[in-house]
């Protein structure tokens, strides 16, 4: 699957935005084969695994009516879900972080290739960024949601949006517990809602707001 399948489910991208998603398969070609960021069987999914998979992100803000200025990506990786979030919402500042410089090298040369000003890269562990407030943090599958939550809580002034899956009643349950939060700020939501392709059947949103929306 190319990048096709993305405009399908955006059309409304304006013609560069379709040229920086078009260019994400070449670069991510490139340097997978010098630092390994994606599984190299996992490179001929790329836009669905992994582009799509991130602008499930930006759908689901849309919908909301979320108005972000600035969003946290913990636990990056090799730049998602920022990167394609980036590209869809260019009037948004990223913050894409990661605690492995290898990494990094790569958000900075993808995002730079891309011309993309609203991506700022950082190597640091999340929990040791300070001093600086972000509407919401995301991040995808970096560990579990009771581990997680504590390293990123003191960053968001509205809430975080995790991409997880499988089976999650248990590691919410337990994550609440241990992160002391109420139930009642967190809702699940299925990316199936949004995309058809069997990938997303068991792909999800976890969403934790300070305030209930």
């Amino acid at each position: 699957m190319n990048e096709e399948l993305i405009f399908k489910y955006f059309p409304e991208m304006t013609p560069r935005q379709k040229e920086q998603t078009a260019m994400l398969g070449p670069l991510y070609r490139e340097w997978n084969s010098k630092i390994n960021v994606i599984s190299r069987k996992d490179m001929d999914n790329l836009y669905l695994h992994h582009v799509l998979h991130s602008l499930s992100l930006v759908r689901f803000i849309r919908e909301k009516g979320l108005r972000p200025e600035r969003i946290f990506d913990a636990g990056c990786g090799g730049g998602f879900p920022g990167i394609p979030m980036a590209i869809a919402m260019p009037e948004v500042r990223f913050t894409l972080c990661d605690s492995i410089a290898k990494k990094i090298k790569v958000v900075t040369e993808v995002s730079s290739a891309l011309g993309l000003d609203n991506v700022t890269p950082l190597c640091s562990r999340s929990e040791a960024v300070q001093g600086q407030k972000f509407d919401l943090v995301v991040s995808r599958a970096v560990t579990d949601l009771g581990s997680f939550i504590p390293l990123v809580r003191h960053l968001y002034t509205e809430g975080i949006l995790y991409l997880k899956g499988g089976d999650l009643e248990a590691e919410i349950r337990d994550g609440l517990r241990k992160s002391k939060i109420d139930p009642a700020l967190v809702s699940v939501h299925g990316i199936s809602a949004f995309f058809e392709e069997d990938f997303f059947e068991s792909k999800k949103i976890i969403c934790i707001f300070k305030q209930k929306h």
